[in-house]
This record gives structure tokens, C-alpha cells and sequence, in this order.
């Protein structure tokens, strides 16, 4: 028989017990990562004191209370000292053999958006590359002769008409080194799976950034340094980073901005598929800047192949990105306000067997 304490700790919601006081007297594991918080510094605290909740909610809370009837409040902004808001639904409920206590479990609606989705952004990735291979074998050789015949030309006409041909030779290179960039998203090599810490690739990233692209930047390090290694091809994940790095450098105003590199473990974050199965996906990567944030018109749309917000943009980072997580068994998800775009990496840990592995 399963006990009660291994189903309290295997809910997957953020799930808090509240004594007649209105203090917490237990939370479960998904309640500690939501309010990045221990519960040995969460018990015994006021729980209006440590959740914010955007709704006069503790009038119904008393009279769900004193009625003993269950309370359910759907599509409130839910936050704590420790986390940005998140649009969520509560429900509240009389706790049974334990008169005045309460039962409040969050479930927030990022993570069910989250995973809504995934199956376009996969799809989507999928598509691109089939188009890149498409592309590259039926354009790239006439750009060639494209290219040679306009040299050609311009070996025998005036300095006037010169100007064109220098015009055809630099706009067809220009298209070559697109697709260039075309096939290599379409030539990604499968994942080489091995346990790698996650903070090496950052800080690896970081200091290729600082020297290159985003020398006006800077990047500020927010690590767990708790966070166990995660499963993955680190060369492929160190490649995300740079490109997410870079997007946030080159949005950003001339005179530089602030990128900030946040690592922590999130407990109750699983990726369920369609057939029932799945697993869990604790640890997690932010990249946010301060730059004016994404635009409006392809904020929804940002991980499909194409879609740029930048002139003469190749709308292929943001695509690499979603293909390399996706094929990580991972997840990716964006956030964006102006003065705040935010950039969320959900990874697999490292197995046990793999981790032992690895320290012999």
C-alpha cells in the first residue's frame, strides 16, 4: 500500500497545508520550487505572507473555512518574494480529521501553456528542415552561375553598368551565405547524450559572448550551485546559449545592456506526451535581458523557422533552438515585457547509473 507521505510528496502541483492560524504547516516538494523556498524556512509562516495573490481572496478563504466547503478561484496572478507572478488556478478545500486546516493546491497555467506548445514548435522545426535541404540543392548551384556570369560581364562594359554587376555579385553571395546557415540548421548532427554541468557551458558561453558579439554587454552569473549535471550533448547546448546570448546582444541598445544567466531546479516541471508517458525536467536555465522586449506581431510565433524581428534577420536562431531542445527531450519557452525578455530552458537531469559513471 502506497503511504501517504510518498503521494504527498509525488503530487505535481504546488500543494501547502494551512493550519486555523493561517500559517503553513506542511508543503509538498512542487510547493518548495514554487516558492523557491526550504520547507524548514516556509512552516510556520502566515501563507498570505509568503503568496502574493492578485484577488481579495481572504474573505473567501475564511468563508470556505467556517462553511467547510471547497473554494476554487481560476486565472489569478500567484507570486512570492522569490518569483515573478504566474497566471494560475487555486483550489481550496477543507482538510478532512482536522477542523479549521486547509488544504491550497496552485497549478499554474505557464507550465500547461508550455506544454500546449510544444508539438508546434517541434513540427515547425521538423518542416524547416526538410525546406533547408530543398533549398540549398535547388538554388545554391544557379547562384553560382549567377554569380560567374555577372563577373563575366563586367569585364566588358562601362564603369557606369559596373555598379549593377557589383550589385548582382554581392546580393547573390549574400542569398549563399543564408543558405549556408540554412543548411547547417538542416545538417544537425543527433544529440551525443553524456552528463555535463551546466554551469561549465554557461560560463563557457559567457566568456565567448563577452569577446565577440556582446563585448557591450553584461552578463551577470545567478547560479544554484546545487544543481546536479544535466543529460545532454553540451557542444550542442553550449550552441542555444550562444544564440540566445546573441539575440538578447544584438536587441539590446548600443551603449550595451544587462543579460542575467539564472540556473535553479524546479521540482514539479514534468513533459508528459500523448501516449501517458513521460519525464521530469527539474532543471532549469533563464537568459534575461533588459533589451526593449519582442515585438508584438511575432511574439507568438518566434520559434517557427523565418520569423525574425530583426532587419535581414535569418529567423533560423530561435528555430536551432527549439530543434536542439526538442531533441533533448527538453523544453523551451519565452516571456517577453519591454525591459524583460526571459528565455526558459527546461533539461533532464543526468540518470544515477550515468552520474556514476561519470565520477569513476
Amino acid at each position: 500500500m502506497t503511504s501517504d507521505h510518498s503521494i504527498w510528496a509525488s503530487l505535481p502541483v504546488p500543494t501547502f497545508i494551512i493550519d486555523p492560524e493561517d500559517r503553513i504547516s506542511d508543503v509538498n516538494s512542487a510547493g518548495e520550487g514554487f516558492l523557491n523556498a526550504s520547507r524548514k524556512s516556509v512552516v510556520g509562516n502566515p501563507v498570505w505572507d509568503l503568496l502574493a495573490v492578485d484577488a481579495p481572496l481572504e474573505e473567501a478563504f475564511l468563508r470556505a473555512r467556517r462553511q467547510s466547503t471547497p473554494l476554487f478561484v481560476n486565472d489569478v496572478d500567484v507570486g512570492s518574494g522569490n518569483r515573478p507572478p504566474l497566471q494560475c488556478a487555486m483550489q481550496i478545500a477543507p482538510l478532512m480529521g482536522y477542523p479549521g486546516s486547509m488544504i491550497m493546491t496552485i497549478s499554474p497555467r505557464e507550465l500547461a501553456g508550455r506544454m500546449t506548445l510544444g508539438n508546434s514548435v517541434k513540427s515547425a522545426a521538423q518542416s524547416a528542415i526538410g525546406m533547408a535541404e530543398m533549398l540549398a540543392h535547388e538554388i545554391k548551384n544557379p547562384l553560382a552561375g549567377i554569380t560567374g556570369a555577372a563577373q563575366l560581364l563586367s569585364m566588358n562594359i562601362s564603369q557606369q553598368d559596373l555598379e549593377l554587376t557589383d550589385l548582382i555579385v554581392a546580393e547573390t553571395r549574400r542569398i549563399v551565405k543564408l543558405l549556408e546557415q540554412v543548411e547547417q540548421f538542416g545538417n544537425l548532427s543527433v544529440p551525443d547524450f553524456k552528463p555535463f554541468n551546466i554551469h561549465d557551458v554557461l560560463d563557457r558561453a559567457r566568456r565567448s559572448a563577452l569577446l565577440g558579439f556582446g563585448a557591450h554587454m553584461k552578463i551577470i552569473e545567478d547560479y544554484d550551485p546545487s544543481l546536479p549535471l544535466a543529460y545532454g550533448d553540451p557542444d550542442q547546448f553550449l550552441q542555444v546559449i550562444l544564440n540566445l546570448l546573441k539575440n538578447a546582444s544584438e536587441a539590446a541598445d548600443p551603449k550595451g545592456g544587462i543579460i542575467r544567466l539564472r540556473t535553479y531546479f524546479e521540482h514539479s516541471f514534468r513533459l508528459r506526451r500523448s501516449d501517458g508517458s513521460g519525464h521530469s525536467l527539474p532543471l532549469q536555465v533563464e537568459i534575461i535581458d533588459d533589451g526593449p522586449g519582442l515585438p508584438d506581431k511575432i511574439r507568438s510565433d518566434i520559434f517557427d523557422p523565418f520569423v525574425s524581428g530583426r532587419e535581414n534577420g535569418t529567423g533560423l536562431g530561435l528555430a536551432l533552438v527549439s530543434k536542439i531542445i526538442s531533441d533533448h527531450d527538453g523544453w523551451v519557452s519565452a516571456e517577453s515585457v519591454p525591459g524583460r525578455t526571459v528565455f526558459c530552458l527546461s533539461l533532464r537531469r543526468a540518470p544515477k547509473e550515468e552520474h556514476s559513471k561519470e565520477n569513476t
